[in-house]
């Protein structure tokens, strides 16, 4: 049996702006996005389920004047394509207006790019079903060889392949494909009331490069082990060391705030900030769409308009928002380049592969060096207020004491305000250079831990 050929992406949007010229629209652009996904589970050394999802997803955007209306759909039949255009005009009519809504001038489009020189798609055949469920259950039996590991409460070997394609009716046209294999594994550790749960996972471009399954398995249960017998830790002032786990998080409300939607509504609590010092002097955030076989690299963004390295922050000063075209019109600014878009959406902006600066002690240095304080591996819920940056979580983790780790704690609530806390992190240098955000362990001096 002949395999169905996949469909011709660019075809697809160049017919969708045809559509919409005929229905009437000023002017329009278009999104194909289509893709495939494997995923497998396994539990106590047996499938507990395989997914195989094959989908096309087709997103019009037109505009009437400063009007603007998006429909999207997973037919791509002539009489489909005709509906969309026509229904999209005709919301479009009866929107509002926002001077703001409007195609990239075509003398600011991306011209050129090198697509291969990103490699974000791995050229291997995609992986037999067999063999992710053999990395499932690798995965799976090495938690279950670290002592103290009662049980995985999953075990997961995945893969994705997606293409995008993007058209507008200002000239611009191009796309590209992505491709990603993940394993990963929740392991239990303890019985009843005393369960403690961990996990490992690891994601890579090119499946060559993912790390072996029993690797990724054992972490996870010995992660699980380490959690054993929390104790809730006393209410104080102390520091505290965010791991490089979830260190990213942190620095990821600096980029809600500099986002170019927070700041048009004047609901971001660095909205004075620009040109100022945001983190300590030394540190930048330099964001770089260019890094090859990473998940958010791209050569041009949801408006067609070229992506470029910026530092976001420069020796510890806000140099600039993330825009989109909207967003920069609105502020009287140029787009950074930063808009991201579905198939049903309008363009918004969103910032995408980033690494802070690395300090040069390692993590333990930075345990030696706080004393008494808290190592915190895992957050919980969150209360974080967007205009303030008055900041909330519950945490949970390791106690520090005469600078060792000495047991686990959990049940305690970490506050703080966002200003004062980035003002004062001391990074160390253990970042995982194959992610998206590179961000390593950081230490937080000076924060309210509210436990018994």
């Amino acid at each position: 049996m002949t395999a169905t050929p996949p469909p011709d992406l660019s075809h697809l949007t160049d017919a969708l702006l045809t559509a919409a010229r005929k229905a009437g629209a000023d002017a329009a652009d278009a999104i194909a996005v289509d893709g495939t996904a494997i995923s497998i589970d396994v539990r106590q050394g047996r499938l507990e389920q395989a997914e195989r999802s094959e989908g096309l997803e087709i997103g019009l955007r037109v505009l009437i004047g400063h009007r603007q209306a998006c429909v999207s759909a997973s037919s791509i039949s002539d009489r489909t394509l005709a509906d969309m255009a026509e229904r999209a005009v005709a919301m479009a009519r009866e929107a509002p207006e926002d001077p703001s809504v409007g195609l990239a001038d075509p003398a600011e489009l991306a011209r050129a790019w090198d697509i291969a020189a990103l490699e974000l798609a791995d050229p291997a055949p995609e992986p037999d079903p067999a063999a992710l469920e053999r990395d499932a259950l690798a995965a799976e039996v090495a938690a279950l060889s670290v002592r103290g590991v009662t049980q995985v409460q999953s075990a997961s070997a995945s893969y994705g392949h997606r293409r995008v394609q993007l058209a507008a009716t200002n000239g611009f046209s191009g796309g590209y494909a992505r491709t990603s294999r993940s394993t990963s594994a929740v392991a239990i550790s303890g019985e009843g009331l005393k369960m403690e749960r961990d996990w490992a996972a690891e994601s890579r471009t090119f499946q060559s490069e993912l790390p072996g399954a029993e690797g990724i398995g054992r972490l996870a249960g010995e992660r699980a082990v380490e959690r054993q017998n929390p104790r809730q830790p006393r209410t104080g002032a102390f520091p505290v060391i965010f791991d490089e786990r979830i260190a990213a998080g942190l620095i990821g409300h600096l980029l809600a705030a500099i986002n170019g939607a927070s700041i048009v509504r004047g609901s971001s609590w660095l909205r004075d900030a620009m040109d100022t010092q945001v983190l300590p002097k030394g540190l930048s955030i330099i964001e770089d769409p260019f890094r090859p076989r990473i998940a958010s690299s791209r050569p041009f963004d949801a408006e067609g308009l070229p992506t470029a390295r910026r530092a976001i922050v420069e020796d510890g000063i806000l140099t600039g928002w993330t825009l989109d075209l909207g967003t920069a019109r609105r502020l009287g600014l140029r787009s950074t380049g930063n808009a991201s878009r579905g198939p049903s959406s309008p363009p918004s902006p969103s910032v995408g592969n980033i690494a802070l600066t690395q300090g040069n002690q390692t993590r333990d240095d930075l345990i030696r060096q706080i004393g008494t304080g808290v190592l915190v591996t895992s957050m919980i819920g969150a209360s974080i207020n967007a205009t303030t940056g008055d900041y909330s979580r519950g945490a949970s983790g390791f106690w520090i004491e005469n600078g060792e780790v000495t047991h686990p704690v959990n049940e305690f609530t970490l506050a703080g305000n966002l200003r004062d806390m980035l003002l004062r992190i001391t990074p160390a240098n253990d970042a995982r250079p194959w992610l998206s955000q590179v961000v390593p362990s950081l230490l937080v001096e000076g924060l309210t831990l509210a436990g018994s």
